[in-house]
Order: C-alpha cells, then structure tokens, then sequence
C-alpha cells in the first residue's frame, strides 16, 4: 500500500468511511431485483418499474445536489441527505408489506442518496485540487473494495433474509452520515469556516442559463452516460432472472459483483497502461470505457453460458474503471467553482439510463429472456461510444468559457 502512504491522514479516514459506506450499499442493491421477483413473487417488469422509481429519485437528487452546494453549505447537505437515505433503508423491511410505501421508500432513498454524490464530489475536488484526478481514482477503488466485501455478504445475507440486507446498508449509511457531520465539523474549527459554504447562486454568481448554454461540458458527456448506464441494467434485469431461471443460487450472481469489486482493485495496473498507451485524456477514457462496454454486451448476446458472463462481467468492469473517475475530474478541472452544478448536471442526465433502462429491459425480459435485453445494450452502447466521440471532437483543444476566477 505503499501508494496510500504518501496522502494526508484525513484522505485515508475519508477512504475508510466511504470503503464501509460502499460495502452497506452492496449488501442491497444488487439483490433488490432478486428481492422483488423471487421473495414478493412479481414480474420482470415490477422490478423494472421499482428500479426506475428509484433512478427517478436519483435524477432530481442529483440535480438538486449541485443546484444548493453553494446555497445551504456542504456540511447540511451532505450529512441531511445521508441521514435521510439511511432512514428511507432502514424503514425498507417494514414498506416491504406494502407495494405502494416500498416504491415510495426506493423513491425517498434513491433521491437522498444521489443528493449527497455531487457535494462529496465537489468538496473533494475543491479540498485536493492539486490532485483531485488521482484522488477520484483512489476513492473509487476504495468503494469498490467495499463493494467486494459487501457482495461477498449479500449472497449469503439473502440466504437469512433480505431485510437483514436493507438494515445493515442503513446502517452503515448512518455511520457515513456521522463521519461527515464529525468530519465536517472538525475542518470548520480548524479553518474558521467550510471555504465552499457561500449563499450565493448555484454556481457563485453565475446564472443557470449562462451555465446550461456552455453545452460542449456536459451534454454530450452527459448523453454517453445516459446510454451506458442504461445498458448496463442487463445485469440486474436480464442476467439476475437469468440465472435464476437456469436454477443458479444466488450467490453465483453476487460473485459477479464480488469478481468486480476484486477486479477494480487488482486491475489498475492494467488500466494505467490503458491511459498510458491509448487514452491519456478523459475523453480518450470515457471512449475506451463505451468499447468495453459494448464488447462485454456482445459476450453475452453470443454466448448463453455463466462462463461468459463472466467474461463480460470482467470486460465491463474495465469499462466502468475508466468512465468513473473520468467524468468528475474532466468536470473539475475545467468549470472551476462551478463543477458542483456540473456534477450534478451530468449526474443527473446520466440517471435517466438508469430509469429507461431496468423498466425497458424488464419488459424485453418477460417478453423475450435474455436475447432481446442483450440487444439492446449492444445498440446503446453503441449510442454512447457515439456520444463520446461528440464530446472530444466537440471540446478538443478548448478550454472551459467559465471564469476560473469565480
């Protein structure tokens, strides 16, 4: 671990929090459709429609979170949001007896949980400028370890029961929230005030619509997200049935997750000589990011067998090792104290993949299994390689047309 060595000691208590925030979250959601077609006995399409809820929750989160960052302060925005999701995961065992207060539930916690991602984001990239695009990667291995830990749980958890899932992700989501209020505190007392936490506009004295007009920043950017995210609801709403129809246990679909967790540990060297050779940029990794993408849709849509999930699985991971810590340090680095807004922004397009896609994709299921899921993510992955290709020929040699003195 000779890498973490050289970062302060806050950066490694932060990374710890996140790690055991990360491995909440994975005791839940990759068994929330497993949940809802196998323990509530409903349709493909019921748990397409209850993840979509949720992702619609996720999209006014985001672009709420970057909307206040600078109105209501970091501190009130990240800690209320955490503890708000936490209350919503922790009611989910008893909204469980009741269909309609259970979407309700999704909605509550996945409109909390992403108001909190563009502000964490934010402050990193504000509090570590001199080395945010290193510390984005550095957290989202962190999460991911967490990941990796938590799916190695989740199968077994579900094994006991599923709302020991639900408890303990709303547990560990408190325990963040506690982090950062304590966390928050502390930097506030020690430099006489958070140096983000000012009531002004969304973006410090820039108008929405002057920001929204620099559309070469994010729309495209936000686009290729959107299809990407929308395809990858193939794993939780066509290979999870999938498996299940095949008579697979659970816990041959959680250790897919737990091979991604893994995989984004042990696989950075791999994706630093990617950077290295072909994809210096973060365009040039969201690009990379589509093709991987699109080559694990294609495993699947070819070849039927858990192998080659597999397969797919490792091969869209490297997609997501790349795209991840992209999008939050290209927005960083080139919108300045706006890139709260544009965090939440492109977030928040981005989770339109994640509505569309499980309900879409729920109904191909029913209708057809696996084939015509699979086929659909091939075509938008496509979509988003597309996207962004746009976005870097659109930006290419330009700088950001917000002031950096803002």
């Amino acid at each position: 671990m000779k890498w973490l060595a050289s970062y302060p000691k806050e950066v490694k208590v932060f990374l710890l929090a996140s790690l055991i925030n990360a491995a909440g979250s994975a005791l839940m959601w990759p068994l929330i459709t497993m949940f809802i077609f196998k323990e509530l006995g409903r349709t493909m399409t019921d748990a397409g429609l209850a993840i979509m809820i949720h992702s619609l929750g996720g999209i006014v989160g985001q672009l709420l979170g970057g909307a206040l960052y600078h109105r209501i302060g970091v501190k009130r925005l990240i800690v209320g949001s955490l503890i708000l999701n936490a209350l919503a995961l922790l009611l989910l065992p008893y909204g469980s007896q009741n269909w309609h207060l259970f979407m309700g539930l999704l909605l509550l916690g996945g409109f909390s949980n992403a108001m909190s991602m563009p502000a964490i984001q934010a402050f990193v990239g504000f509090r570590f400028a001199d080395r945010r695009g290193q510390l984005f990667n550095v957290i989202y291995v962190a999460n991911n370890i967490g990941v990796a830990l938590g799916t190695a749980l989740s199968g077994v958890l579900a094994q006991i029961s599923y709302h020991l899932s639900f408890v303990m992700n709303g547990f560990t989501c408190l325990v963040f929230a506690i982090f950062f209020f304590v966390y928050l505190n502390k930097v506030e007392q020690q430099e006489g005030g958070l140096h983000v936490h000012k009531k002004k506009s969304a973006a410090q004295g820039l108008r929405v619509s002057t920001l929204l007009m620099n559309y070469r920043i994010y729309l495209f950017m936000g686009l290729g997200s959107l299809f990407l995210w929308l395809g990858n609801s193939i794993w939780n709403n066509g290979v999870s049935p999938y498996t299940i129809s095949k008579g697979a246990p659970e816990w041959h679909y959680s250790i897919l997750w737990t091979l991604n967790g893994i995989l984004i540990f042990v696989g950075q060297p791999v994706v630093s000589w990617i950077k290295r050779v072909c994809a210096g940029s973060s365009q040039a990794q969201m690009a990379a990011s589509a093709v991987f993408y699109l080559a694990g849709y294609i495993c699947i849509l070819t070849v039927h067998t858990y192998p080659a999930i597999v397969g797919a699985m490792i091969l869209t991971t490297f997609g997501e090792m790349l795209i991840s810590p992209a999008i939050p340090a290209f927005i960083s680095d080139h919108t300045a104290k706006a890139a709260p807004f544009y965090l939440g922004l492109v977030g928040g397009i981005s989770a339109g993949g994640r509505v569309l896609g499980p309900y879409a994709m729920g109904v191909l299921y029913d209708q057809g299994g696996l084939v015509p899921v699979a086929w659909l993510s091939v075509i938008v992955a496509i979509l988003s390689l597309s996207m962004f290709v746009v976005h870097a020929w659109m930006y290419r040699n330009k700088v950001s047309s917000l002031p950096l003195s803002l």
